[in-house]
């Protein structure tokens, strides 16, 4: 938030804000992707999945991709020892398997930030993709000792956090950055690469942020260049383009 309180004090509006996700924010944007007939990846933490079943229920028999990302986001697998973070990544893997009825193969860390160790952490638990890379336009396997993975780099520039939360536009700047993207592609004689549209169910899950997200969905359906997937088709694609 804008206005942190001073250390040691619990910030019950900052708490009550962020709730908003689960309780109303991602069923909203549940029914723009039903009304869309739009699938899409839930980057779900741990701690939430475990308070919100029913929830989690909902995504996966409305048949979208539930991936892991962490317990809690307060957790960086950079400040962790290798066993404290496979510790904690089993128990998210764990909890959002028992609430959805499907153990999760993909993943993002919080911030988008791993550990050196994370990839192959990742595949010695039968991960077959993450998103914590930015270093190019479209995806690569790592190899590690237990496996290799597929990166997926995960772009920002249509995200509603980076947009609003911490640059302050009004939520139609999501459709515009996006409608700037699609319509400059062919001018800078640019190759394939992916482009995530990222909804925060505490920020785009809000009404006027639903609306703005509803109508970058309808531009993307409609554009001839985009090919509207989520990260787990674009695994599968990968896995068999050989």
């Amino acid at each position: 938030m804008g206005n942190p309180l001073r250390a040691g004090v619990y910030d019950t509006q900052a708490k009550s804000w962020a709730e908003y996700g689960a309780k109303t924010g991602a069923w909203r944007l549940l029914d723009v992707l039903a009304d869309l007939d739009v699938k899409a990846v839930f980057y779900v933490s741990g701690i939430l999945a475990e308070r919100n079943g029913d929830l989690m229920q909902t995504i996966a028999q409305q048949g979208h991709v539930i991936a892991a990302h962490a317990w809690s986001q307060h957790i960086i697998p950079g400040y962790q020892s290798r066993e404290e973070e496979l510790s904690d990544l089993k128990r998210c893997i764990q909890v959002l398997e028992k609430t959805s009825g499907t153990r999760p193969k993909g993943w993002i860390s919080p911030r988008a930030t791993p550990s050196l160790n994370t990839p192959e952490l990742l595949a010695q638990e039968g991960m077959t993709w993450f998103v914590d890379v930015f270093d190019q336009d479209t995806p690569y396997p790592i190899k590690t000792p237990k496996g290799a993975i597929l990166a997926i780099p995960f772009t920002t520039e249509v995200n509603d956090f980076p947009l609003l939360v911490r640059y302050g536009n009004e939520p139609d700047a999501f459709v515009r950055t996006l409608s700037h993207i699609l319509d400059g592609w062919s001018e800078i004689g640019s190759p394939a690469a992916c482009l995530d549209l990222t909804a925060h169910a505490h920020v785009f899950g809000r009404p006027a942020g639903a609306m703005a997200f509803k109508k970058a969905l309808r531009l993307a359906q409609a554009n001839s260049l985009v090919w509207l997937t989520h990260h787990e088709q674009v695994t599968n694609h990968y896995a068999t383009a050989d």
